[in-house]
């Protein structure tokens, strides 16, 4: 019993004497706990000291005040019931309510947006950050960019965002988006530019009505949402460098993906829409590929890079500059081209006419080479016979029109109407238009005056379908082709 207790005192002894050795060597200390947790490479280190300098307050208040919320109202004719009449049931037209964002671009009240936000519109309204609301007018359409150009008439001059350069916007660099989604206004959200030259099969490709898209999408993590659409992307200085367009989402919305239409293709759709009333839009006349490490072993080159031309348009811009099959695209205008989209983004930004500078790798040397871009039916000039001011109604439909009178509109329950005054030989006659029909839309656009009826004429092609009345209250529609 002595001989145990004695091993008994000699563990607990032993047991005190480590754990005072241990105390000693390896004092607890918790400010050094806290320093080792400080000192990981966590994420706050990339997320608060990365912006840290950075003052993105100026390019709000800048930008926020020139972003508007555009407001539609859509006409949805109710599917066709043969028994609804017979049971008396109403089958009046239902109101089909959307929205969206767009930028004013000029004091005198241009704004620009998504196509897809006002397309099928019967009235587009437009709210301002400081409340006020306006009646906007449409002004031309592009579907190949999926951008359209409003118009709103106010006494005072209006705040608006000046374009920044596209081509110089570096992947990482911060930007704001501004718009209004889920109805919420002058919403403003901050991240950074992930990836340039996005294509990501948005926009349809239609060649009987002259669609052929153009996707160069400037890939962001700033938060958008539906009701962002036609809203701003701003750099920190804020200025304009891109036009939100589409989220990649598989629950429709946000989850870390946002698209943007740059700003070079934005200005120069807005500008001919400004001028023509549609887009005057040059062609390079080549079929491309990108240039992989297979392509650039078989042809010799050191480094893939560029774009390759495969074939070239007959009598195309390309083929009368000098260009080759076999030669690959560098650069155009001292932008280089490594992808389709970069390509396209390039050539999207002039016109019929222009000149351009390409650089081309041909076997080993390096060739510059000035490139007279055409137009899709191989034309080298502006097409001016679809200029705002000469394409109207009256020269594209073959008819002279004047408003119905307030007698008229009344007797048909309209608000607004152009009645067809003479017909001469043209697009009406030819489809069957009867003189008195009064148009009270075109595609499902509401038309209250001949300026109205202009402005959509002179930007429609491919087809474009008229709705309206006669005296007797028949109802009418006419598709016509342009």
């Amino acid at each position: 019993m002595k001989h145990a207790f004695s091993y008994f005192l000699i563990s607990v002894v032993s047991g005190f004497t480590s754990v005072g050795i241990y105390v000693w060597a390896f004092p607890y200390n918790q400010e050094e706990k806290v320093i080792f947790t400080q000192k990981q490479p966590v994420v706050r280190y990339a997320s608060y000291n990365g912006a840290e300098g950075i003052d993105f307050v100026p390019a709000a208040e800048q930008s926020v005040n020139a972003v508007v919320h555009v407001k539609t109202q859509s006409e949805i004719s109710p599917a066709y019931n043969p028994w609804a009449q017979f049971f008396g049931y109403d089958m009046q037209p239902q109101i089909e309510t959307g929205s969206g964002s767009g930028v004013i671009i000029s004091n005198d009240g241009y704004i620009i947006t998504n196509n897809h936000v006002i397309d099928g519109a019967n009235s587009i309204a437009v709210s301002l950050n400081d409340g006020s609301e306006y009646s906007a007018k449409l002004v031309g359409t592009d579907k190949s960019t999926d951008l359209a150009l409003l118009k709103i008439d106010s006494k005072e001059p209006l705040p608006s965002i000046p374009f920044g350069n596209s081509d110089a916007v570096k992947v990482g660099e911060w930007v704001l988006a501004v718009g209004n989604p889920f109805d919420l206004t002058s919403t403003v959200t901050a991240g950074i530019v992930s990836a340039k030259a996005r294509s990501i099969n948005l926009l349809e490709y239609d060649p009987n009505n002259q669609v052929f898209p153009v996707e160069s999408f400037i890939q962001t993590d700033a938060a958008v949402n539906p009701g962002n659409s036609g809203g701003a992307l701003v750099n920190v200085r804020g200025e304009l460098i891109g036009i939100n367009t589409a989220i990649a989402s598989r629950t429709g919305s946000y989850a870390g993906y946002s698209f943007a239409i740059p700003s070079g293709i934005v200005e120069k759709v807005a500008r001919d829409l400004m001028e023509y009333g549609n887009v005057q839009r040059g062609y390079i006349g080549v079929v491309i590929r990108e240039v992989d490490q297979s392509l650039a072993n078989e042809i010799g080159m050191k480094k893939a890079s560029g774009i390759y031309v495969s074939d070239l348009s007959a009598n195309g811009a390309a083929s009368e500059a000098g260009i080759r099959q076999g030669d690959v695209i560098l650069s155009v205008s001292g932008v280089a081209v490594n992808s389709v989209p970069q390509l396209q983004e390039q050539v999207s930004k002039y016109r019929p006419g222009d000149k351009v500078g390409v650089r081309v790798w041909r076997k080993g040397e390096e060739l510059s080479v000035n490139v007279i871009l055409r137009d899709n039916q191989g034309n080298s000039n502006v097409n001016t016979t679809q200029r705002k001011n000469s394409g109207t109604a009256e020269s594209r439909l073959g008819a002279s029109f004047e408003s119905a009178s307030a007698e008229e509109l009344k007797s048909l329950g309209l608000k607004g109407g152009v009645k067809v005054k003479d017909l001469s030989a043209g697009k009406l006659l030819a489809s069957g238009v009867k003189k008195g029909f009064i148009i009270s839309s075109a595609d499902g656009r509401p038309i209250e005056d001949v300026e109205d009826l202009n402005a959509i004429i002179s930007s429609a092609s491919g087809g474009i379908l008229l709705e309206g009345y006669y005296p007797n209250g028949t109802k009418a529609y006419y598709g016509l082709g342009l």
